[in-house]
């Protein structure tokens, strides 16, 4: 089976170079493919240096998000192979050829595995997944204080969950990179394009965890995220903050049962924080 990495890029084109001056060999990878996510800064002209038979750059016709532009390269990758493993990469990556190849054998002999994800170091920790999350968990997430001390006890799995054993399966996977096979991203309608950015892999967890596909955590298999985020140079705390408010309003309403009183105090939570944040 090909495996195809899908690269978003906004306004960076730094990180993305330098990360595809990284992975550009390695044999793992059947191709890579940019997508550059209609940027502000010249970032698809320096980009296109990089196209040629391995890397395909592609110019989004608009900023539509991170599910819009990823879409773009995902359908690109089906049109150009059909069956494939999809990987869904940042770019401010630090990942091995041998990690890649290890995902895939994980994948391609699992018939039930729809997504194979790395253990992420990030931040001075490790990031191996969460619990999908309903109306309850994400009211005590929307809590000051709470949501913020106490996010690993509300939906993270134990450490000692990950002990001894080669695969995890998990709810959620972290969006920073994973692998999913093509087939299951055609069932599922690739990303929700009504989310800008946040929770979209809570939404994908949700919908393979409906056809009976699982995600799993490669235990042996380790990357680096050094956070880039290039959100952080067009948007403020406070819109990241609102962007973020709806995306678990959408996420509430479409992928969850929560119940209307849950959902107000949600919202009323909200309110109340993006009033303080413009106080300041």
């Amino acid at each position: 089976m090909k495996n195809v990495m899908v690269i978003l890029n906004y306004n960076d084109y730094n990180t993305t170079s330098d990360y595809l001056e990284l992975i550009g060999n390695y044999k793992c990878l059947d191709y890579i493919i940019v997508v550059d996510n209609n940027s502000t800064d010249n970032s698809y002209q320096k980009l296109l240096k990089y196209n040629n038979k391995k890397i395909k750059v592609i110019k989004s016709d608009k900023n539509g998000g991170y599910g819009y532009g990823n879409n773009i390269g995902i359908k690109y990758a089906i049109k150009k192979y059909e069956k494939c493993n999809i990987i869904i990469s940042n770019p401010d990556i630090v990942v091995k050829d041998e990690v890649i190849e290890e995902l895939s054998k994980v994948l391609n002999s699992n018939d039930d595995i729809a997504i194979a994800a790395p253990v992420v170091k990030e931040n001075g920790k490790l990031n191996r997944g969460w619990k999908l999350s309903g109306g309850g968990k994400e009211l005590l997430l929307s809590i000051p204080k709470i949501g913020t001390n106490f996010r690993n006890k509300i939906i993270s799995y134990k450490d000692s969950y990950y002990n001894d054993k080669k695969l995890s399966k998990v709810d959620v996977v972290s969006g920073c990179f994973f692998m999913i096979k093509s087939k299951v991203f055609k069932k599922i309608g690739l990303f929700d394009e009504h989310l800008f950015l946040y929770y979209e892999e809570n939404v994908i967890a949700k919908k393979i965890k409906d056809l009976g596909y699982i995600s799993v955590v490669v235990n042996n298999c380790n990357i680096i995220h050094n956070h880039s985020v290039s959100i952080d140079k067009t948007h403020n705390n406070l819109n990241k903050y609102k962007i973020l408010k709806e995306s678990q309003m959408y996420y509430l309403n479409n992928y969850t049962n929560a119940n209307y009183i849950t959902k107000k105090i949600i919202k009323l939570i909200s309110n109340l924080m993006i009033r303080n944040y413009e106080k300041k």
